[in-house]
């Protein structure tokens, strides 16, 4: 199973280019789409989900164009949205019946599935509930829920654990990747630790191009040499983050301990040199001038 993406561009009716000649493939596993407001990242998974047409370039899965079938595309594709598009009155099980039909389920297939499913994303003991009720987390889960009533074999997900508390957003990224054996996941989120464990490439994104796609382990293994740390004092903060990329500062009781990216003899005499992760590849990638 293949997703190919070839030379995707779209310019919206006002001018604006929010992608330039997008091209990759995807196969079964997670990937981790990274990028800041206006990067693009929507409107590539509105091309995805064929919610939105290119203005040049196709998407194709299995080498069938996307768009020259929508039925037979959609019936193997989920979304899960960013918004949380829900029904307060609703209960969870109401609410997963209420998609099932719209996404064309038979009854028995519908009943068959919303079973397995609140079960599957533990929320079975919650399913008579109004989802007004629902925590953060619960919503999220029931949103993915419904993304895979059709079984599909192209999921996308959008911010999926935008807003949760770090308990909540592990249970949902290990449930990601616990159903991304057999189907391609395109997940897009702002939290870089969200896919630094779980997806096998992540797809930096940045004015609408597509700066870098690699696994996680060999973005990581290029910013050898690249990640410093150093003590300031605290009159020397302001001056530091002027004129350096710092990814984080720590207080300490020697002083402040500056963590930054570039290239090591701009820093101080005493810096050290750290092991990297994927915030400092996306800061480095996303500010530093590089392609």
């Amino acid at each position: 199973m293949e997703l190919e993406i070839k030379n995707v561009s779209h310019t919206y009716k006002n001018g604006k280019k929010a992608l330039s000649e997008i091209s990759t493939s995807l196969t079964p596993g997670v990937y981790g789409l990274l990028g800041p407001n206006g990067a693009g990242k929507s409107t590539l998974m509105n091309i995805i989900t064929d919610n939105l047409r290119p203005t040049a370039g196709e998407v194709s899965l299995d080498g069938n164009v996307i768009w020259k079938n929508s039925n037979a595309y959609r019936a193997r594709l989920g979304y899960m949205p960013q918004q949380q598009g829900l029904y307060s009155s609703f209960t969870g099980t109401r609410f997963l019946w209420y998609m099932a039909a719209l996404k064309g389920l038979s009854h028995r297939e519908a009943k068959t599935r919303v079973n397995e499913l609140l079960e599957l994303v533990n929320l079975k003991d919650a399913a008579d509930r109004r989802i007004g009720g629902y925590s953060g987390g619960m919503k999220q889960r029931l949103l993915i829920a419904q993304a895979l009533l059709n079984e599909p074999d192209v999921l996308v997900l959008d911010e999926p654990t935008a807003g949760l508390d770090p308990k909540e957003r592990i249970r949902i990224r290990n449930f990601i990747s616990e159903i991304a054996a057999d189907k391609i996941v395109l997940l897009a989120t702002h939290v870089v630790t969200d896919v630094e464990c779980i997806a096998k490439e992540i797809i930096l994104l940045k004015q609408g191009r597509i700066l870098k796609k690699a696994s996680p382990m060999d973005l990581i293994r290029e910013m050898d040499g690249l990640v410093w740390e150093f003590l300031i004092q605290p009159e020397e903060m302001a001056g530091v983050q002027k004129k350096y990329l710092v990814s984080n500062i720590m207080m300490t009781d020697a002083g402040m301990l500056v963590r930054a990216v570039g290239n090591g003899e701009q820093f101080p005499a005493e810096r050290k040199k750290a092991a990297a992760n994927m915030e400092d590849v996306y800061l480095y990638r996303m500010e530093a001038d590089i392609g």
